[in-house]
C-alpha cells in the first residue's frame, strides 16, 4: 500500500504490523555519520551548496508565490508547538512525533494537562542526511502520519516548516514539494507557500520565521514579504522570531554570525514599535536557553543525534563585543539559564564515544582497516625505491585528512588547537601503521612462501587494525573534545537518540505567553502496531510508556 493511499483514511485500513508494506514507509535506522560513503557524499553536497548556493538560491523565485500572513488570532487563546531537527532514526523521531500527536500530555513537573497544539512549527532540518522525496517520506512524513493519522470530519492542526541547512542541500526542491503545496501531513495540514512565513496570533502576538539559506543574507523578496507583514504591527506588539540557527552561539567564534538576525530585528520589527521577547531555533540538537533582554531558546531535540551542552559558554554578549560596530545593535549580556541534558550528563555521554563509535559506524572501521593495511605494506617495503613514493603519499594523505577533519569547524580564536589536534591525530595513525610493520617483520608469517604472508596478514591484520584505528579515532575525539575541537563529530559518531525535546506554547486569555520545554530522557525503542484502535489514533504505540518531563519553567512572557 503506497503513501497516497495512506493519506486517505477512508481508503486505508490501519496497519496490522510494522512492515513497510503495511505502514507505507520504511522505518529507518539512525544515520551512521562516520560511514565513509556518507562522509564523502555529504562533503560533496556541502561543498556544492557553499559554492553554488547563492547562484541557485530559490528564495528569489518564491516572489511569484502567494505572500500570505496566516491568521491564527480568531480565539482568545492558542496552544501551539515547536520542534526542530527531526527526520533521523525512527525511534527518536517517532518518540517526538507520538508525543506531539497525543490529544494532551501530562509531563512530570506540570500540574494538569497540556493540550496538543493547534499549530505545529518545525524549526529546521526536517530530514537527514540530505533531502529527497523518499527520505522525507521514510524519515519525516511517514512517522508523523503514523503518530497522528487524522480522520475525515476532524479539524486538522496546521503545520508550518522552516528549512535548515540539510533541507537546503538540494536547493529546497523536495522541501517545497512537501511543505509548500497545502497538502495533508498525516493529521496535520500544511498551508505555507514559501520557505518563510508570518503568523498572526491572539492578543497582538506574532510569529515570524525567516529563512537564512545556508548563512546567506535575507533576499529582497523575503524582506519585502516581512516589511508588508510588519505594516500590521503597532506599538507594544510582541513577535516570536524563529530562525534556522542559534547565531548567538555561533557568534562567539564568528562575530558576524548574528548580523542577519540583528538586521531583521532593527530594520523590520523595531521601527514598528513592536518588540521581540523570544527567539526560537534548532540546529544544535539539544535544549538551551540564554536569558537577557530576550529569551534565546535553542530546541533542536526533535530526533537527530544529541549535541552536547557542556561546551556552551556560560555568558554571551549579543551581538558580540568584537563584532563590527557600524550599523549593529549595542551588545547586551546573556546568561545560560537552562540546558537539557545538563552539563554533567552531557559530559558523561561524551565519554561513550569509545563504546558507540564502532557499533554505530562499522563501515568506518572497515575502511580505516583497509587504509591501515595498505599503509603497513608500504612501510614494510619502504626500503625499495619503487615503494618509497606510496609511503610518502599515504602518509601525507593520513596527515592531511586528519588535520582537515580537525579544521572542519574552526574556531578562529583558537585555530592553533585545531592544527595541533589534527597533526597529532595523523601522527598517531602513522605510528599505528609503523607498529604494524614492526609486527610484520617479527612474526613467522613473513617466512611463508609466495603470497601467503600478504593473504594471511590481510585476513588477520586488516580487521584488527580497523578496530584499533576506530578506537584510536574515538580516543582522539574524546581528548580533542575537551579542548573544543571536533565536538560535533564526537557526538555524531555516537548517534545518541536520547535526551530529546520540544516546546509546547500557550497564549492565554490575558495575552500571556507560557512556554513549556518538554524533555524525554529516553526515547522509545519498542513499538506495537494498533490495528484495532479507533480511527484517527496513532497507528503505532510505545510498548513501554514514554516519560516526558518539564525541563525547566514554565517560562512566562507578557
Amino acid at each position: 500500500m503506497d503513501g497516497a493511499d495512506r493519506d486517505n483514511p477512508r481508503r486505508a485500513p490501519r496497519p496490522r504490523d510494522l512492515s513497510a508494506a503495511e505502514l507505507g514507509f520504511s522505518r529507518q535506522r539512525p544515520v551512521a555519520w562516520l560511514a565513509p560513503g556518507l562522509l564523502a557524499g555529504t562533503a560533496v553536497r556541502v561543498a556544492a551548496a557553499s559554492m553554488f548556493g547563492a547562484i541557485l538560491d530559490k528564495r528569489e523565485l518564491q516572489a511569484a508565490l502567494p505572500a500570505t500572513v496566516y491568521e491564527h488570532d480568531q480565539d482568545d487563546e492558542l496552544w501551539f508547538d515547536f520542534v526542530a531537527d527531526i527526520g533521523d532514526g525512527f525511534d527518536a523521531t517517532y518518540s517526538m512525533a507520538w508525543l506531539l500527536g497525543q490529544p494532551s500530555l501530562s509531563p512530570d513537573g506540570v500540574d494538569g494537562e497540556l493540550p496538543r497544539g493547534r499549530v505545529l512549527v518545525m524549526g529546521g532540518d526536517e530530514v537527514y542526511p540530505t533531502p529527497s522525496w523518499r527520505r522525507y517520506e521514510d524519515r519525516t512524513k511517514g512517522p508523523y502520519q503514523a503518530a497522528l493519522p487524522g480522520r475525515d470530519g476532524e479539524e486538522r492542526p496546521t503545520l508550518y516548516a522552516l528549512p535548515g541547512n540539510h533541507d537546503w542541500y538540494d536547493g529546497l526542491t523536495a522541501f517545497l514539494r512537501l511543505f509548500g503545496k497545502g497538502s495533508r501531513f498525516g493529521g496535520w495540514r500544511t498551508r505555507q507557500a514559501r520557505s518563510y512565513f508570518a503568523l498572526s496570533l491572539p492578543h497582538r502576538w506574532w510569529l515570524f520565521a525567516i529563512d537564512e539559506q545556508l548563512e546567506a543574507y535575507l533576499d529582497e523578496p523575503q524582506l519585502r514579504y516581512f516589511r508588508e507583514a510588519a505594516e500590521a504591527l503597532r506599538e507594544g506588539d510582541r513577535v516570536i522570531l524563529c530562525t534556522s540557527r542559534p547565531t548567538w552561539v555561533y557568534a562567539a567564534r564568528d562575530p558576524q554570525a548574528y548580523d542577519t538576525v540583528d538586521y531583521f530585528i532593527r530594520k523590520i520589527i523595531e521601527p514598528t514599535g513592536a518588540r521581540v521577547p523570544v527567539v526560537l531555533t534548532g540546529d544544535l540538537h539539544h535544549y538551551a536557553r540564554y536569558q537577557g533582554e530576550k529569551a534565546l531558546i535553542t530546541c533542536g531535540g526533535g530526533g537527530a543525534f544529541l549535541y552536547p551542552t557542556h561546551h556552551l559558554p556560560q555568558q554571551l554578549s549579543v551581538p558580540p563585543v568584537d563584532a563590527p560596530r557600524r550599523g549593529v545593535s549595542p551588545p547586551r549580556p546573556y546568561e545560560l539559564a537552562g540546558t537539557f541534558p545538563d552539563r554533567g550528563t552531557s559530559r558523561r555521554m561524551g565519554r561513550g564515544v569509545f563504546a558507540r563509535l564502532l557499533g554505530r559506524n562499522p563501515g568506518f572501521a572497515a575502511v580505516t582497516g583497509l587504509l591501515h593495511a595498505l599503509l603497513m605494506y608500504a612501510f614494510v617495503t619502504c626500503g625499495t625505491r619503487v615503494l618509497t613514493a606510496p609511503v610518502i603519499t599515504l602518509s601525507a594523505l593520513v596527515l592531511g585528512s586528519t588535520t582537515a577533519w580537525a579544521l572542519a569547524d574552526v574556531d578562529v580564536h583558537h585555530r592553533w588547537r585545531h592544527w595541533l589536534a589534527g597533526i597529532q591525530h595523523g601522527v598517531a595513525h602513522l605510528g599505528l601503521a609503523a607498529l604494524g610493520a614492526y609486527a610484520w617483520w617479527h612474526l613467522p608469517l613473513v617466512h611463508l612462501p609466495g603470497p601467503l604472508p600478504v593473504l594471511l596478514s590481510a585476513l588477520i591484520y586488516l580487521p584488527v587494525a580497523g578496530v584499533v584505528a576506530a578506537e584510536l579515532t574515538a580516543a582522539y575525539l574524546m581528548v580533542a573534545g575537551r579542548f573544543g575541537v571536533n565536538v560535533e563529530e564526537s557526538f555524531a559518531a555516537q548517534g545518541i537518540e536520547d535526551a530529546k525535546s520540544f516546546l509546547r506554547l500557550h497564549l492565554n486569555a490575558d495575552g500571556e505567553l507560557t512556554i513549556y520545554p518538554i524533555g524525554l530522557a529516553r526515547a522509545g525503542r519498542d513499538w506495537i502496531a494498533t490495528p484495532d484502535n479507533p480511527a484517527g489514533s496513532s497507528w503505532i504505540t510505545p510498548a513501554r510508556p514514554l516519560e516526558p518531563h518539564l525541563i525547566e519553567g514554565p517560562l512566562h512572557f507578557s
